[in-house]
């Protein structure tokens, strides 16, 4: 069953999917999570109290990709390019977990100013078809 999650910062609320990864089982497992993020291009993330080493670490990630940063101990959302963004691709400041993925278009967080406060949730499992 996949595990679902609810993004709210600001104005803006976001739906995301989890991989079966380590750290997205552990970032599950803490969850709610509260904060205020910070930006980075267009690269929203916050510090977490989740504690995870690389895990298949990616130099580059996907638009809509939703990633644990080890060396800041931080969950990011990447919505578009970042500073260190070669043409046509997203890369963060150091290689990040992927642990999942927006649902939708994540693009709309463009419009999050650093410093607005975040929510991250887990979405309640829907019940499986009765056939």
């Amino acid at each position: 069953m996949p595990r679902r999650i609810r993004i709210h910062v600001g104005p803006v609320e976001v739906t995301a999917v989890l991989n079966e990864s380590d750290t997205a089982q552990a970032i599950w497992q803490a969850l709610p999570i509260t904060g205020r993020v910070n930006t980075w291009g267009d690269e929203i993330y916050f510090p977490i109290p989740v504690r995870h080493d690389e895990e298949q670490a990616q130099t580059t990630v996907a638009l809509g990709d939703i990633a644990y940063w080890p060396p800041g101990h931080a969950f990011c959302i990447f919505f578009g390019p970042t500073p260190l963004s070669r043409a046509g691709e997203i890369r963060p400041a150091s290689p990040v977990n992927v642990i999942g993925h927006v649902e939708g278009d994540a693009t709309v967080l463009r419009q999050v100013p650093a410093g607005t406060r975040i929510l991250i949730e887990r979405l309640p499992e829907a019940p499986e078809s009765l056939a």
